[in-house]
């Protein structure tokens, strides 16, 4: 599936989570995905992208672990009720991620749903009043803010060799034949 019609999906899981532990998957999810989309951009993208490309696959990787949901399971018994039942399916859909045909587009959206993850996060975390619950919440707003700045450092890297290309092609065709 390609990139933006998953960060598409992950958009409105997120928009229909109600739950704090839904929005904590969903931050999850996004995290997951961003170590994916790092990793395709990193290994298949413009060579001129794929060192940051490395580094967002690298953060996205350190926010995906930023959950323990055995820590928050044993915890107060609000949290408890939050977190009832089966543990979240933990499967991340970025496993059907299979092209980045537009990077720019995709790093626009990723962007998008990162900021909109943070947001969700930070009214889960005013929400709660369980300590332990309360601190997975805010390393969870540092991996999606951390992440997020990777990727406007991609944006900012694409602009700067989109423009350059263009610079070289315009040159190319001035000196002719």
């Amino acid at each position: 599936m390609d990139a933006v019609r998953l960060i598409r999906v992950s958009r409105h899981a997120l928009a229909q989570s109600q739950t704090s532990r839904e929005i904590l998957t969903e931050a999850w999810q996004a995290q997951a995905l961003t170590q994916a989309i790092g990793g395709l951009l990193a290994m298949k993208g413009p060579p001129e992208l794929r060192g940051e490309a490395h580094g967002l696959c690298e953060a996205g990787g350190r926010g995906s672990g930023a959950i323990d949901w055995p820590a928050l399971r044993s915890g107060d018994p609000e949290v408890a009720g939050l977190l009832a039942g089966q543990p979240p399916d933990l499967g991340p859909r970025a496993v059907r991620l299979t092209e980045v045909a537009d990077a720019r587009e995709t790093l626009v959206n990723l962007g998008g749903l990162l900021g909109e993850v943070g947001i969700a996060l930070v009214g889960a975390a005013c929400a709660t009043d369980e300590d332990g619950f309360y601190w997975q919440t805010i390393e969870a707003i540092d991996a999606a803010d951390e992440s997020n700045d990777r990727v406007r450092g991609l944006l900012r890297r694409l602009t700067v060799w989109e423009r350059s290309r263009l610079q070289g092609a315009a040159h190319d065709s001035a000196a002719g034949p």
